[in-house]
């Protein structure tokens, strides 16, 4: 398998997002700043964010984080479709008025923490000699979904999936708050974009991410390895 087989990980309400670690860059990278693209692999609370910048054709990772979209202890920014979900219905099986206004709330918070995430990221790289030139977003086939709140009261077993698009929402916003372009790429498909788009067969790809993850030390699982991925292949997408 490419990236190994995925960690179990039970995802629990993260902590506000933790320092980026950043590889030091020699004086001479300084003088100009780097092309660089950030890989988002979104979860329930927010994101894992890897910047991969390229320099003379060779990729390399410069910064790996966690963007958080909910605050400590706030459930309604961390689920707030599972807070919907719990309170009353309507009579006619909908959400009623103050469940809507509750998600609307949550949401408004998760483009706000996420906004503030994606601003201090992009500082971090800005101190790296980095400049962000696009944001490559990992999608899933749910993008059909349009109406969020009723897509997560049908079925109890939906909710996960809102609050997964929903993160993914704040992360588009962050994204056009900051002012940097981005791409949308499937992660089922994205080997098969990367082997084209890089000219390189899918073993190479994994031999390759697992030595630019090597300065970042851990975690390098198969989220950060996604998240590189989808930044290298954005960054070497023709225009």
């Amino acid at each position: 398998m490419l990236f190994g087989a995925a960690a179990s990980v039970e995802w629990r309400m993260p902590r506000c997002s933790r320092a980026a670690r950043e590889e030091p860059m020699s004086p001479a990278e300084h003088r100009s700043p780097l092309m660089a693209g950030l890989g988002l692999r979104a979860h329930k609370g927010g994101a894992v964010v890897v910047g991969v910048a390229v320099a003379e054709g060779e990729p390399r990772v410069v910064l790996s984080t966690e963007l958080a979209t909910c605050s400590d202890g706030d459930r309604l920014s961390f689920e707030p479709y599972r807070v919907a979900a719990d309170m009353p219905r309507g009579p006619d099986g909908k959400a009623t008025v103050e469940a809507a206004a509750s998600v609307a709330e949550g949401r408004r918070r998760q483009d706000q923490l996420a906004t503030d995430g994606m601003q201090g990221i992009v500082a971090q790289l800005e101190a790296a000699a980095c400049k962000p030139s696009v944001a490559a977003l990992l999608l899933n086939r749910a993008g059909w979904i349009t109406d969020l709140l009723d897509y997560s009261l049908a079925w109890r077993e939906h909710v996960p999936v809102a609050e997964g698009l929903a993160v993914r929402d704040a992360l588009r916003f962050a994204s056009r708050q900051c002012a940097i372009e981005l791409a949308e790429l499937d992660e089922k498909s994205l080997v098969e974009l990367a082997s084209a788009t890089l000219a390189m067969p899918s073993t190479a790809i994994a031999a390759k991410l697992k030595r630019l993850g090597a300065p970042m030390g851990r975690p390098w699982r198969k989220e950060q390895k996604l998240a590189c991925l989808a930044a290298w292949v954005a960054l070497a997408r023709p225009c």
